[in-house]
């Protein structure tokens, strides 16, 4: 008669510890991959915001021509040409009225937002130069975009 010797059957503490650690760092790297896209989404969704913001000062100097190089100056103070109280405003008074209210949305929805605008040409058609500067989190240096129209 013979005897037969059983081997042990299971997984020893050392082989469990192993699939654990393997297990661990999959999951960090899941963990990091996640962080990075969550980090991508919002610089993506601040570049579309720059270009939204940009486009609209351009259509506002489109619609209001005979500013010209108005636009290359400062922000109104409080002149309201548009909505309730407004007053009769000139087309120089227009455009800082524009650039008020184009410099408020740059605050509200980039953060560090800001934006200046270079205007080139002594007569028409003008070239417009519209840079918007902000900071993304996490980043040493600001990110910017730049549009040039021609009017």
């Amino acid at each position: 008669m013979s005897i037969r010797r059983h081997a042990d059957s299971g997984f020893t503490i050392v082989e469990v510890l192993v699939a654990l650690v393997v297990l661990a760092i999959g999951l960090l790297g899941i963990a990091g991959l996640y962080v990075t896209t969550l980090g991508s989404g919002t610089a993506a969704i601040n570049r579309m915001q720059a270009v939204n913001l940009a486009t609209d000062i351009a259509d506002r100097i489109r619609a209001n021509r005979n500013a010209n190089v108005a636009y290359a100056g400062a922000a109104s103070t409080g002149l309201s040409c548009i909505g309730t109280g407004a007053v009769d405003c000139g087309a120089t008074q227009m455009a800082a009225d524009d650039l008020l209210q184009w410099n408020t949305e740059l605050a509200a929805a980039l953060p560090s937002g800001s934006g200046a605008i270079a205007v080139a040409g002594a007569s028409a058609p003008y070239t417009y130069t519209i840079t918007i500067t902000w900071s993304e989190p996490g980043q040493s240096s600001s990110q910017s975009y730049v549009m040039t129209v021609q009017i």
